[in-house]
């Protein structure tokens, strides 16, 4: 429901009430205000909004960041580590790869892809949440399905975040690692890696900007509208994981007894190492924070 907070419909729907209700008693200049916040969030419903708000996003991986650039020279053993995106549907079959979100998807093939131009290095699929059959597990049982061995792969099955997912990392891996994600997503997770200790290049899979086509680009509809609150999620986590960041910066030393473990304040258990082997009986598996 939190998207509620940040969805341009949601402001329509309020603006719209707000001025029905006090329209008499708002002086010119009040309601001319309240029209153009109305144009606005009409705005942001439409293709031209959504896809302009998703490219301002993807463009805020910094210079120099991309996989393509940063690890030009790098050696082919730097590890690849994949976020995944959760899951669509309660994979209600036996077969959960059909639960997989279409991010999800997109992602595992770049992943793979990449893996394949080098195959000296080891694949991490990072992702959990809190339920019995994890999404990184399913991810890598897919992963070994597409011609990727049980002993290149890793998993991390304990993070229900994007931050818990990089700092849950340390305990596995330090320097340098290629991580792979959507374009839109990329920022944010570059943000937490960063902050978690990584030298980190971002590797994006696809990108969800669709350029101007025809006069439905300037009209409200449903697509425009998801992209609006896509990227003004990813906008907002940025900001809230860069303070996050600061923060941590900013704090005082702590003293070798009290250092954690690098996958503290993680909900369950701490994350261990495994080597992916079979793949876990299915349950209810809602989304998670991607």
């Amino acid at each position: 429901m939190l998207f509620l907070l940040y969805s341009p419909l949601s402001w329509a729907i309020l603006l719209v009430a707000g001025l029905s209700a006090c329209w008499s008693r708002m002086g010119r200049r009040t309601r001319a205000l309240g029209l153009v916040a109305v144009g606005l969030a009409l705005l942001l419903m439409t293709p031209l909004g959504g896809n302009s708000l998703v490219r301002y996003v993807e463009s805020r991986l910094p210079a120099g960041m991309d996989c393509a650039t940063a690890a030009r020279d790098w050696p082919a053993t730097v590890p690849i580590v994949l976020m995944s995106a959760g899951f669509d549907t309660d994979p209600a079959s036996d077969d959960v790869y059909v639960a997989l979100s279409t991010e999800s998807w997109r992602r595992l093939r770049n992943a793979v892809l990449m893996w394949r131009r080098q195959p000296d290095g080891p694949l991490y699929i990072s992702g959990g949440g809190p339920f019995a059959t994890r999404e990184s597990a399913v991810l890598a049982s897919l992963a070994r399905e597409w011609g990727v061995p049980a002993s290149a792969l890793h998993v991390e099955d304990q993070s229900t975040s994007t931050w818990e997912s990089a700092f849950a990392m340390r305990a596995m891996l330090a320097g340098r690692v290629r991580v792979v994600s959507s374009a839109v997503h990329l920022p944010r997770t570059l943000v937490a890696f960063r902050a978690a200790g990584f030298q980190a290049c971002g590797q994006p899979s696809d990108t969800d900007y669709q350029p101007p086509g025809g006069v439905g680009y300037l009209i409200p509809q449903l697509s425009g509208l998801r992209k609006s609150e896509l990227a003004l999620h990813e906008l907002l986590g940025v900001w809230w994981y860069d303070y996050r960041a600061r923060a941590l910066r900013q704090a005082p030393s702590p003293s070798a007894a009290d250092v954690p473990t690098p996958a503290a304040g993680l909900r369950g258990a701490p994350t261990a190492l495994r080597q992916v082997g079979r793949l876990p009986s299915t349950t209810s598996i809602p989304s998670r924070d991607v």
